[in-house]
């Protein structure tokens, strides 16, 4: 079999890739990396990021919380998705992602505008308005959701993991949008990443660039896991404090009390998020032959131009999310290898779903990060992959070149990119 050869230009991007890592690495500290949050009802075990220093009983305790199991008393539903957040984000421990996915649906106007639908309840006495998500359960038989035929938009979302995410809501606005702008030169015009401003919930609606779920709806940790009470388990906050629907629903908005620390539950779960490390390597593997020469293609055909391998996190105390959160040391200038840019990308796999970034992000999905890769046995927004080669052949759009240097990789090539990929 004739070896193929990898065109010029695109080895003197990876090499300029190596070398910016090698630069960043010179400067700045790694952020801590490593699965340390094992699931155990206890948390014995759990160790986090060192951003509060009180020996890990603060994570432990913030890591509780995420890990309670809602129910009808303490505001669960009138309808949800799980009972708790640790439901949906565990594998392999307790922040990370899972199999579980959310239903999202819509429609298009005659003007080809994506329309969030009016979901009937009770027998259509209840009205669920202006929301895409479709819970699949509910307090009571009256408010269960179903699909109308109206709706021609129907979108699987899968679960994120959240582990490291406290270095991911420190990268500075400046930093996303300076890989977004680099993305068209380093691709010859054929990638470029799209930059959205959203609001932060806990600052009266002040916008920064959105890095949180499947459209970069949110900025902020905090913002994030009020979203999620809300909708994923139908719990209200401060933050968002009306439910969906009242039908069944026998406790007071807003139903996430203030404990006796002054926190919300929304406060522990940001803060947990905050606390966890990186997902870590297989050190062994990524040291091997076969993962080096693997890691040389993945940079040569392209692949890291959305997947950037290393980002540098916001000096310590840099004021983010509007005011309302100051970067600490544990999370400040630290860099961390999530093999994404945080970016929405059009490669042909859109849902059609619209949500805080605007109709132009219909089609385009943040780019997945790759970090934790080994962990994980179905793939893609929609876990519709089921093999590397499946995930990397679902490209198309402004991916289409890369997959196309990729379908010329020859076998041993190509196996040897994915011993790197199952190094991740």
């Amino acid at each position: 079999m004739t070896r193929r050869k990898i065109p010029l230009f695109l080895c003197l991007v990876a090499i300029a890739v190596a070398c910016a890592v090698v630069g960043i690495a010179q400067q700045s500290q790694q952020a801590p990396a490593a699965y340390a949050t094992p699931i155990h009802n206890d948390q014995s075990g759990a160790l986090g990021n060192g951003m509060i220093n009180d020996n890990n009983a603060t994570f432990r305790a913030d890591e509780a919380v995420f890990m309670e199991e809602e129910d009808e008393s303490s505001g669960l539903g009138p309808v949800y998705n799980a009972r708790s957040c640790v439901d949906c984000h565990i594998q392999p421990n307790v922040g990370g992602a899972s199999q579980v996915t959310e239903l999202r649906v819509g429609h298009r106007d005659f003007s080809g505008n994506f329309v969030n639908p009016t979901i009937s309840v009770n027998d259509g006495a209840t009205k669920i308005p202006g929301r895409s998500l479709i819970n699949d359960r509910a307090l009571c038989s009256e408010a269960t959701e179903r699909v109308p035929g109206t709706e021609t938009i129907h979108a699987l979302r899968a679960t994120t993991s959240v582990l490291g995410d406290g270095f991911v809501e420190a990268i500075d606005d400046k930093t996303l949008i300076a890989i977004a702008n680099a993305q068209p030169r380093q691709s010859g015009g054929r990638i470029a990443g799209m930059v959205v401003q959203v609001p932060v919930s806990e600052a009266n609606g002040a916008t920064r660039v959105g890095r949180f779920g499947w459209k970069n709806q949110h900025a902020s940790l905090l913002s994030f896991a009020a979203d999620a009470y809300v909708n994923e388990q139908g719990v209200t906050s401060r933050l968002q404090p009306v439910d969906t629907t009242n039908l069944c629903d026998n406790v007071a908005d807003p139903e996430d009390p203030v404990g006796p620390d002054g926190l919300e539950d929304i406060d522990h779960f940001a803060r947990f998020m905050r606390q966890t490390q990186t997902p870590p390597r297989d050190t062994t593997l990524a040291a091997t032959p076969d993962s080096l020469a693997g890691e040389l293609l993945f940079n040569a055909i392209g692949c890291s131009t959305c997947h950037t391998a290393s980002i540098i996190t916001a000096p310590t105390g840099t004021v983010i999310n509007g005011g309302q959160f100051i970067v600490p040391p544990a999370l400040g200038s630290k860099v961390i290898h999530p093999y994404s840019d945080f970016l929405l990308h059009d490669v042909g796999t859109g849902d059609g779903i619209v949500q805080n970034g605007g109709p132009a992000t219909a089609n385009r999905m943040r780019t997945a990060p790759l970090w934790g890769l080994r962990t994980k046995d179905r793939l893609m927004h929609d876990l519709l992959a089921f093999t590397r080669n499946d995930a990397i052949l679902r490209h198309g759009g402004e991916a289409t070149n890369v997959v196309n240097h990729y379908r010329a990789l020859s076998t041993a090539q190509k196996n040897q990119l994915m011993v790197f990929l199952n190094s991740l």
